[in-house]
């Protein structure tokens, strides 16, 4: 049964029973209402036409006199015999004269009060004193007795104590000198109308009834035929494509003759399954070409990481200084590099770099910058010298316009003098001894690889015992969370100055923790490079 209910044949079946039902409603509504107030004035007509006949069977000049005689002159029930039969003959339940008090028409009183006689009502004898039913009927007896009303008409949908619902209508009774002597009423129970009303709604009823039971019939057994089993087939299909996974022998378009919607969807599975079928083969060949790009993207990886000073600590003999460096590429090969190696025996060469874009193009230029920059070390004197002459050469083999950002320092061992140049790089961070690390903000020169003729300028500092110095590439401080916030310098430097005694190794963990707690689960954006070196002099 659930099932069936949550069928397409089922809903469509509701649907349209309960639009036939909203229209049905609507329809019967408003026959309802017509077919009420054609009846109500076909009633109205017939009662005021019977007002009419009844006004001309009463002296309105003898009222006085009939009043006078209580009831019992002859003339009084000659004319009270022609109204009874009146009543009689017109099928009205009552038709009877009153006289309001004109003082505040909170009462009326019967002059002549005739009935049907196949009514089985009581009818009020002469001189009747009874209050005005409501408010209404004050108002209209008011207009009627002071010339305001010709005629007014009640409608009592429901019965008002001893009679069932109704209408009155009514006349003004006037003398020959124009005035008024009572009020004309007839009323006429509304059986009749009830019942026809009645039938009205129960024929509509039947006949909507009837109506459900043929669209219910007729819809599931269309729907069944031309939507249900062809849905039935194609979801039988889906699943067992779902399963073997192996396109059918026999396509769904052949087996389905549907033009519609219906016929397109089984195209559409057909279409699907060729395209899967095509996308597992090509997937396939995907996924091996995949696995060896990715081994070799592992072996380059190792390469890369061969290529950079990675045994600690780096010169053991030398207790002169420490040294320690990092690098965390965002893919498997980055383009960020350090290096660091003695050029003479006095004389340390570093440097720190980021190539511009990332992944396998990015590192191959890596390669490059770093062989030409190391082999220039051992031929040129200062930094500047070595960046012009690995410039021109990067910039003569360079059709993909690639650049590098590069901060590199020779520091003479026996005096703490450094020598450096900055090539579009991140300022360096110093730290004295006793004080903290600090930006220091050297001036930049252009990057390398981008302009031939570029220049390069070398400046100094003097570095003392338990002296420290941190360079690092873009990707730290500009590591991001989840909101799009930085990593930043200002919380760089408050995580190197959380131990700023400590040694480089400790210095450069710490800042990769708080990185760390930064971005969170956010995925790396950049390459993570960063180098420390503690200068203790001769010792």
């Amino acid at each position: 049964m659930k099932k069936f209910n949550e069928s397409i044949v089922f809903k469509s079946i509701f649907g349209i029973v309960l639009m036939l039902a909203v229209f049905s409603l609507i329809v019967s509504s408003l026959g309802y209402k017509g077919f009420t107030e054609a009846l109500l004035e076909q009633y109205a007509d017939g009662a005021f036409r019977t007002a009419d006949a009844s006004t001309t069977l009463i002296d309105t000049d003898e009222m006085t006199s009939f009043i006078l005689s209580g009831g019992k002159s002859e003339r009084y029930k000659n004319t009270y015999a022609r109204l009874s039969r009146m009543c009689n003959a017109t099928g009205m339940t009552f038709i009877y004269v009153i006289q309001p008090d004109t003082t505040d028409y909170e009462h009326i009183t019967f002059i002549f009060s005739t009935i049907n006689e196949n009514s089985g009502y009581d009818q009020y004898p002469f001189g009747y004193v009874r209050e005005t039913t409501n408010e209404d009927y004050k108002n209209k007896y008011r207009r009627l007795y002071e010339g305001d009303s010709e005629r007014e008409l009640v409608i009592r949908d429901k019965g008002y104590i001893e009679t069932d619902p109704h209408i009155t209508a009514m006349m003004p009774l006037k003398n020959s000198a124009g005035e008024p002597v009572g009020i004309l009423c007839v009323q006429r129970q509304m059986d009749s109308l009830l019942k026809s009303r009645n039938a009205y709604l129960k024929e509509v009823l039947i006949v909507m009834l009837i109506i459900a039971l043929l669209v219910i019939f007729g819809q599931s057994s269309y729907l069944h035929k031309v939507c249900l089993m062809p849905i039935k087939k194609i979801t039988d299909e889906a699943k067992r494509y779902a399963t073997e996974n192996v396109p059918s022998e026999k396509k769904l378009t052949e087996i389905i003759s549907n033009k519609d919607e219906i016929g397109q969807l089984a195209h559409s599975i057909d279409q699907m399954e060729e395209t899967i079928q095509e996308y597992v083969i090509n997937l396939t060949k995907i996924t091996a070409e995949k696995e060896r790009i990715s081994t070799e993207l592992e072996l380059a990886t190792h390469i890369q990481a061969d290529m950079l000073p990675s045994v600690f600590p780096a010169f053991p003999g030398r207790k002169e200084l420490d040294i320690f460096a990092s690098m965390n590429p965002a893919r498997e090969v980055g383009g960020d590099f350090y290096d660091f190696f003695f050029i003479d025996d006095d004389h340390l060469y570093m440097a720190v770099a980021d190539v511009s874009g990332k992944g396998v193009p990015a590192a191959l230029f890596m390669i490059a910058a770093k062989i030409i920059l190391a082999n220039n070390a051992k031929n040129e004197s200062s930094p500047a010298q070595i960046m012009e002459s690995a410039n021109q050469y990067m910039c003569e083999n360079n059709k993909e316009e690639m650049f590098v950002t590069v901060w590199m320092g020779i520091l003479e061992i026996s005096t703490g003098k450094l020598k450096a140049a900055n090539a579009g790089h991140e300022y360096p961070v110093i730290r004295e001894p006793g004080k903290k690390f600090e930006l220091l903000k050297d001036k930049h020169s252009f990057v390398m690889g981008a302009a031939e003729t570029t220049k390069y300028h070398d400046y100094e500092l003097q570095l003392t015992p338990g002296s420290k110095i941190f360079l690092y590439t873009d990707g730290v401080p500009e590591a991001t969370d989840a909101h799009n916030n930085m990593f930043g310098t200002k919380r760089m430097l408050e995580a190197l100055n959380k131990e700023p005694t400590a040694s480089p190794k400790h210095i450069i963990e710490n800042v990769n923790k708080e990185v760390g707690i930064f971005v969170k689960d956010e995925e790396q954006f950049d390459d993570l490079t960063m180098l420390c070196l503690e200068y203790k002099g001769i010792l």
